[in-house]
């Protein structure tokens, strides 16, 4: 199994297989999201079931060892194609022919993505798992009710216009990384044959469009739902 941390060909599979699970994890962290736009009620019991509980608290765990293994290959990838080009990548070139922009700058959209989950830690998780684990019931927060009042946190989160921007900005940069990941991956499994591979590249971009929308709405209707004062006819 050591092939998989010394070859080249190894780093790049388990990059692509951590980088698959993520998405799946994105993928339910948007449906659930999306739960809050219908019922607060549903969204906050869903909350109350995924906080500090031992299975709860075990797959954070996992999903934060998915990260890090996912970041620390992203870099040594990157280290690794930098030393094999050498002093070419100080080159004025051409853009190479069917390289969209996004992959030859994923680890710059990778950096602003990590920002953005840091920022989306600081503003949710820290308030709500980590604050159940430390017994901190009273967040200090008009309107939220305490760690498990998951809609009153996106209700004041959003009603903050600068917030909004941030999460739109990393919402973008988060939409680049991951329609070039997606069906990267999946070539780098197996998936490469030539009447697939335009095919992949169409159905990342469907599915990861799918995925930003999903979380993107949820920002924009709680900050709309704010402009209104909570009484608009869509709130």
């Amino acid at each position: 199994m050591s092939w998989l941390i010394k070859s080249s060909i190894g780093r790049k599979l388990v990059m692509s297989i951590s980088g698959l699970a993520l998405i799946l994890f994105l993928t339910f962290h948007m449906s659930m999201n999306l739960v809050a736009l219908f019922s607060e009620e549903a969204y906050n019991a869903v909350c109350e079931f995924l906080g500090a509980n031992w299975y709860a608290l075990v797959a954070s765990i996992g999903l934060a060892a998915l990260f890090l293994v996912h970041i620390i290959y992203a870099f040594i990838l990157t280290v690794q194609n930098r030393k094999a080009r050498g002093n070419d990548r100080y080159a004025v070139i051409d853009k190479p022919k069917g390289v969209e922009w996004a992959s030859q700058n994923m680890m710059a959209l990778g950096v602003i993505v990590l920002l953005g989950i840091f920022l989306h830690l600081f503003n949710f998780w820290a308030k709500m798992q980590l604050a159940e684990i430390i017994g901190q019931h009273d967040l200090g927060i008009a309107g939220v009710s305490g760690p498990t009042d998951g809609a009153g946190l996106i209700r004041y989160t959003f009603a903050n216009p600068i917030f909004v921007v941030l999460y739109l900005v990393w919402l973008g940069a988060l939409w680049f990384h991951l329609s070039h990941g997606f069906w990267s991956s999946l070539h780098t499994i197996g998936f490469n044959n030539k009447i697939w591979f335009e095919r992949l590249r169409c159905l990342s971009n469907v599915y990861t469009t799918i995925i930003i929308l999903g979380f993107a709405v949820v920002v924009v209707y709680y900050f709309l739902q704010s402009l209104c004062g909570g009484a608009c006819p869509f709130a």
